[in-house]
């Protein structure tokens, strides 16, 4: 089945090359205004290209609205890359940035791989119990004592990482080039973050502290 891609970006220059680029492969939807990329969301695409900087509703606004309503991969465009943008696109649920102007050829490759992680993620159903935490890798849900606890996409790639692996201690860059890639524009210190929420999530529901500190070395969890 030919995958969708839904590309946001108020610049029809833009719009047109990407589109152009990507038709022969891919199902291409496209959105000039944070308003219409809402409503196009709807349409299920299998990742989204995200301008940051539109009017009106910009790509930051657009990916928090749509965030918890979409599990695509969302890849944000932007002119701008510094350290505190970045950690405002991850926290509002972003997956990845690609910096403008960009290398068409290198474009595809990061779509391809978030793609290719995406299918790994939707395979055969795999649920495993930790004590009191059942997580399901299929779902990508996890559940404490029965209570649902709902994690950001990254979130519980972090928590399917180290879940996956218990006792095994991965350092903070280890985690980051797993989860956003080792392409990632980030930094590792976006991944302390969304460990802390991760715990602090976990803990309404359990006194139990399922992803142990080593100090010095990473993160381990202990289920």
């Amino acid at each position: 089945m030919t995958q969708t891609l839904l590309i946001v970006d108020d610049e029809p220059g833009i719009i047109d090359t990407l589109r152009a680029y990507f038709s022969p492969q891919y199902q291409v939807l496209t959105a000039r205004s944070g308003q219409e990329a809402v409503q196009k969301a709807e349409q299920k695409p299998d990742l989204i290209l995200l301008d940051i900087s539109m009017p009106g509703m910009d790509g930051l606004t657009v990916c928090r609205t749509i965030r918890d309503h979409v599990t695509c991969p969302i890849l944000f465009l932007t002119a701008r890359i510094e350290s505190a943008d970045q950690i405002v696109g991850f926290q509002a649920g972003a997956d990845d940035y690609i910096v403008k102007p960009f290398d068409l050829d290198e474009l595809a490759a990061r779509v391809a791989a978030h793609l290719r992680r995406e299918q790994r993620h939707n395979g055969p159903s795999a649920v495993r119990f930790f004590g009191e935490c059942a997580v399901d890798y299929a779902a990508r849900t996890v559940a404490v004592c029965g209570e649902s606890v709902p994690l950001s996409r990254r979130e519980f790639d972090i928590l399917e990482l180290l879940s996956l692996n218990p006792g095994q201690v991965f350092d903070r860059e280890r985690i980051y080039e797993s989860v956003w890639g080792i392409d990632g524009d980030g930094s590792s210190d976006t991944v302390m973050e969304h460990v802390r929420k991760i715990r602090s999530k976990l803990a309404r529901h359990t006194l139990h502290r399922y992803i142990e500190t080593v100090w010095g070395c990473g993160y381990r969890w202990n289920g």
